[in-house]
């Protein structure tokens, strides 16, 4: 009852045609060239330089995004603690009236 049934492979029907015969061909090595080797191409771009206005965006720019993550933390942690004071307060409530019956 608890063994599971496993299908059986289908037999094919019809005409079956072989697998076509497949002639090896004769490789012959080809010559290797050393490689040469591989040159870094070279930047034509500085390196970045932050100055001062750029590096107290970046700061603001991250200090930003801290608290904006933190306020979305925060208020789902106080939706969860609501909804779990609302559902404490049925509880008692259905509890109280099926303890008057």
């Amino acid at each position: 009852m608890f063994r599971p049934k496993l299908p059986t492979m289908p037999q094919p029907t019809g005409l079956v045609t072989p697998h076509p015969v497949v002639e090896s061909n004769p490789v012959t090595p080809a010559v290797t060239v050393p490689a040469l080797a591989p040159v870094a191409p070279s930047s034509s771009r500085p390196a970045v330089q932050l100055t001062s206005g750029g590096t107290l965006a970046l700061v603001g720019g991250c200090a930003a995004v801290v608290l904006v993550v933190g306020a979305v933390l925060v208020s789902m942690l106080l939706a969860v603690a609501v909804t779990a004071a609302s559902v404490t307060v049925c509880a008692v409530v259905v509890r109280s009236v099926l303890k008057d019956r």
